[in-house]
């Protein structure tokens, strides 16, 4: 009687996010008030002094008073901070060879297109990523060299 409507899902690129990957476990991470303050300073918001902060698996939720002695509450994603730009650097300067390299290089470009990064963010890990692929290449190249 009644027709059953197809559901349509729409394009999707496959692929896992550093947190979803178990490489960066940040959930872990003991942040301080003022890493807070620094990440909220630089996404613009005028943070008076921190209420609360809550880490969830793949966000965390922090409530504060602003300048006006209002209290806000809102989830952020961890790519905020500063401590992701390291972790994310030594993973990248932590592959050992080309295979990795690509397996982590398609993810960071995963994160790129789906996941907002401060500008300055992408370029030094996108450089990074670049930087270590040189290495790469050239100890490949004098590993050949060595054994013929």
């Amino acid at each position: 009687m009644f027709r059953r409507l197809r559901k349509v899902q729409k394009y999707r690129r496959q692929g896992r996010n550093l947190i979803a990957s178990n490489k960066i476990k940040p959930d872990q991470w003991h942040i301080s008030d003022t890493e807070v303050k620094e990440a909220l300073k630089v996404k613009g918001y005028d943070v008076k002094q921190i209420k609360k902060i809550r880490c969830l698996k793949h966000q965390v939720c922090i409530s504060y008073w602003d300048a006006k002695d209002n209290v806000c509450s809102s989830f952020f994603s961890y790519r905020i901070f500063a401590r992701w730009q390291t972790d994310v650097e030594k993973l990248i300067y932590c592959c050992q060879t080309l295979k990795e390299w690509k397996k982590l290089n398609y993810v960071i470009q995963y994160e790129f297109a789906y996941y907002h990064y401060l500008s300055e963010m992408e370029d030094a890990l996108s450089s990074a990523l670049e930087n270590r692929l040189c290495v790469l290449k050239a100890t490949e190249q004098l590993a050949v060299f060595q054994e013929v």
